[in-house]
């Protein structure tokens, strides 16, 4: 039998319908409830559903006091703050496109953005880089004094139409704009069982920042929607605080990168976390160490999900259905997923291609402004993820690396032509290659290797491509080298990169 999971199509999305109106839709039965506590050491903000619902709505109406008209989009250059999911979300009520973005992006970068996307409007918060321009920018006091305008109504409509644009690292080296439909919502629907086990009694603490697109969704969006209380610590919290904050705001669902779940390891011994059922990880791999270490202090498990800007997370364990030993666990319910080779999905058993078929509702609408990237990323009617894994008979699919040289820097993704286009410009650089090394069993740094007539600066190295990328696309390591590998045909190999890492003494 071939590598194939169709357990039947998933319940169809209402129409009309709007993001933020389903998003929010608990509001009315639950408006004294706490939708929201921002974790402090010292105390919680807290926002009930009726506060957060009037502050969407009344964002929803300054945004279109601006002149703004359905359709159009907004740039978000918001910080670690409450107001970037309140703008996103009252942006989306009256039918405008956020894009929301990390605000660790430099001003070369954003330009980019707002070349690609050309927002009508910037919403800046202060000190967050973005580049001069004639567009209109807000700041962040101008957002919180539309909190109390009128509430607008929910711009209603046909699920399938735009609703927010994410940005991705491509394959090619440009960050890509990635388009969603309203119906991206409903479609998240298949992770409350297949992945979170999610009820309304629940609160769930993520660990990510407001601007993170794995905390937007798993953090926020899928807990309101389902009547839920989302936890979020405050900036300025470490991550060894956070055994104690989950337990002083008993916490019963816990979500992370892998990496947040090793800070919290770092002591010894047993974590009191009383009302915590499970902990729940995505944005890149889990190690079996990680895993062992949380079961042995907290007596819980982690739950993994896998997936992708794309299509969010598709691939999972859940506390009814946990993931078999070494695999990433199976296709929720409602998904179509194939492995595919050359000649189409495969044997079980065999590698190839992870592959969610077009039909899946969380899919991207596709690439913004480019139909091309768009088409190369499907093989039929399959869209290809570029990871690689082989399918069990019951659907449990083993994840085996990477198609292509795509990195993972503390779970996001990151194309080295990208970085290696910005170090190329570097004074002295000659040739250059970067790749991403495992450091040790839990952690992955992005490393540089150069050519030069001789070695260069790491300081001057490293301060040229912060003036020019996001902090978690810069090397942690610089590498003077005599030539970089390539193979016959003279294309470099980035495998070969890491035995020259483990040969030198240090970066040069």
């Amino acid at each position: 039998m071939t590598a194939i999971f169709d357990q039947g199509p998933p319940a169809p999305c209402p129409v009309p319908f709007n993001m933020a109106a389903h998003v929010l839709a608990r509001a009315g039965k639950a408006p004294d409830k706490v939708a929201l506590a921002i974790l402090r050491l010292a105390g919680a903000e807290r926002w009930s559903y009726a506060r957060l619902e009037a502050a969407v709505r009344g964002t929803g109406t300054g945004l279109l006091a601006q002149g703004l008209e359905p359709g159009d989009r907004v740039l978000m250059r918001l910080g670690n703050t409450v107001e970037l999911p309140i703008a996103y979300l009252g942006a989306i009520a009256v039918g405008l496109v956020p894009i929301p973005t990390s605000s660790q992006l430099t001003a070369p970068e954003v330009a980019g953005i707002i070349k690609t996307t050309t927002p009508r409007l910037i919403l800046r918060g202060q000190g967050v880089p973005c580049p001069g321009t004639d567009i209109p920018v807000l700041d962040e006091a101008a957002l919180d004094a539309m909190r109390a305008l009128p509430p607008a109504d929910y711009h209603m409509g046909d699920p399938d139409r735009l609703a927010y644009v994410i940005y991705t690292s491509g394959t090619s080296g440009t960050p890509r704009a990635v388009m969603h439909a309203h119906r991206a919502i409903w479609a998240r629907r298949m992770m409350y069982d297949g992945w979170y086990g999610l009820s309304e009694d629940d609160r769930l603490c993520h660990a990510g920042a407001f601007n993170w697109t794995f905390t937007l969704g798993t953090g926020l969006m899928d807990p309101w929607a389902m009547g839920a209380t989302a936890l979020i610590p405050a900036p300025e919290v470490a991550a060894e605080q956070l055994p104690l904050l989950l337990k002083r705001h008993d916490a019963t669902i816990f979500a992370a990168a892998p990496g947040v779940y090793r800070k919290m390891l770092k002591t010894e011994g047993a974590l009191s976390l009383p009302h915590l059922r499970y902990g729940l990880a995505a944005g890149e791999k889990l190690s079996d160490a990680i895993r062992a270490r949380w079961r042995a202090a907290t007596g819980t498990e982690i739950h993994e999900a896998y997936g992708m800007s794309e299509c969010s997370t598709f691939i999972s364990g859940s506390p009814a259905r946990p993931a078999p030993p070494g695999t990433l666990g199976r296709p929720q319910a409602g998904r179509r997923l194939a492995i595919l080779g050359a000649g189409g999905p495969v044997a079980h058993g065999d590698e190839g291609t992870i592959a969610v078929h077009r039909s899946d509702p969380g899919l991207m609408l596709g690439y913004m402004g480019a139909p091309e990237a768009t088409a190369a990323k499907f093989d039929g009617d399959w869209f290809l993820t570029g990871d690689l894994g082989a399918m069990a008979e019951d659907g449990a699919i083993t994840y085996l690396g990477r198609a292509d040289d795509m990195m993972n820097a503390g779970g996001y993704r990151v194309s080295p032509l990208e970085v290696e286009a910005v170090l190329a410009t570097c004074p002295g650089v000659t040739q250059v290659a970067v790749t991403d090394i495992a450091v040790k069993e839990d952690a992955r740094l992005i490393m540089a290797f150069y050519t030069a007539p001789a070695p260069l600066d790491p300081a001057m190295l490293d301060a040229h491509a912060r003036a020019r990328l996001a902090g978690y696309k810069c090397p942690r390591g610089f590498f003077h080298v005599e030539s970089l590998p390539t193979g016959t045909n003279g294309k470099l190999l980035r495998r070969a990169l890491r035995p020259i890492y483990e040969a030198l003494d240090g970066p040069a």
